[in-house]
């Protein structure tokens, strides 16, 4: 069986071809510029040329490529984009035609004299290539984690996003109920996009793409506190057995380096002992923080770091774990969604 797992963040998109054939450390890796990075680096080359532009495809994540656009019209330039598209700028379409952008249907996206600019989280096509290049072709099966706070137009995203985390965990919390396979709340339209580009696929969360990916390492003690330290959030939950008791989630840099390790060693020791709370972690521009169950920080066998900007944690006064499942620190969602596949292929017999 061969699957083909990409984790996309905001500064890279890692991607392991599994092949159940191979030993796991055989099986071919690449580690690219993410695609709002790629997004973002065509609009600063037409804004460089004096180009208007229209954005088409399909909703993706924003970060970069929405600070280009912002860059582009300051430049005076024009910015049109098809509905699907213009919701990576903004869930609320009243905002991002405050910011100047024109919004248009497809068929008027087409007949535009201006430069195109295909949105995507999953270019495909260009995957297909690369691989191509070296003789490999894409498998049928592929497994994709997004960063997705869920269509939330009239309300903050971040509270959005964590009361469904809170009622995912309030219901058992385990790591499967964030597994989706032909079943994506219609809440998330970003994993609705990626499913559109490519139809069967496995989806997840990032973050908990990240703590199940970490928790595939070697010895780990139950229960396990699991930090993913992202290039734009980190998230940190304690898990026992499959199940996840308590999760809180921030930013990592925001107004020049709001994640310190002197906060982060704190937040983690509170949420472990249940005295960390929701309104604290959103006050200070988190997103928030949820306690099912508290087990006591002296209690926890194994904390359990991963994530590009993990070397935050590097002074930090907890004993600490850099996870590496498989050797391979930067693949440890890539391996998230590689268990989470083989999970899903265990327990149905719909041959997918």
């Amino acid at each position: 069986m061969k699957l083909l797992a990409i984790d996309v963040g905001m500064g890279t998109q890692d991607i392991l071809l599994y092949d159940s054939n191979k030993n796991i450390e055989n099986c071919f890796k690449m580690v690219l510029p993410s695609q709002t990075q790629i997004i973002a680096q065509r609009i600063s080359m037409e804004t460089r040329a004096g180009h208007d532009i229209v954005l088409a495809g399909e909703t993706m994540g924003g970060g970069p490529c929405v600070g280009a656009v912002r860059r582009h019209i300051e430049a005076g330039l024009a910015v049109y984009a098809t509905e699907r598209a213009a919701l990576t700028v903004n869930d609320n379409l009243d905002r991002v035609r405050g910011m100047g952008v024109v919004i248009v249907s497809e068929e008027e996206a087409a007949e535009l004299n201006v430069t195109m600019i295909e949105m995507c989280d999953v270019d495909k096509p260009a995957l297909k290539k690369a691989f191509g290049l070296f003789g490999i072709s894409l498998p049928n099966r592929f497994a994709v984690a997004v960063q997705d706070h869920g269509y939330s137009p009239d309300t903050s995203n971040r509270v959005f996003r964590f009361d469904y985390f809170r009622d995912i965990i309030k219901k058992g919390g385990g790591l499967n109920s964030f597994v989706y396979k032909g079943n994506i709340p219609e809440r998330f339209t970003r994993m609705k996009a990626v499913e559109r580009t490519l139809p069967g696929a496995l989806l997840m969360d990032t973050g908990f793409a990240a703590i199940r990916g970490a928790l595939l390492g070697a010895d780990v003690k139950m229960p396990a506190l699991v930090v993913n330290i992202g290039n734009g959030h980190t998230l940190a939950g304690v898990v026992d057995n499959g199940v996840v008791l308590s999760l809180f989630e921030h930013h990592t840099y925001q107004m020049a380096g709001q994640m310190t390790i002197a906060k982060l060693d704190d937040y983690l020791k509170r949420l472990c002992d249940g005295t960390l709370e929701f309104k604290e972690v959103f006050d200070d521009g988190g997103h928030g923080c949820y306690i099912r169950e508290t087990v006591g920080f002296d209690n926890i066998g194994s904390i359990l770091v991963t994530g590009p900007n993990r070397s935050i944690m590097r002074v930090s006064r907890l004993d600490v774990r850099f996870a590496a499942p498989y050797g391979d620190m930067m693949l440890t969602g890539c391996f998230g969604l590689m268990d989470a596949y083989l999970n899903y292929l265990e327990n149905h017999n719909d041959g997918t």
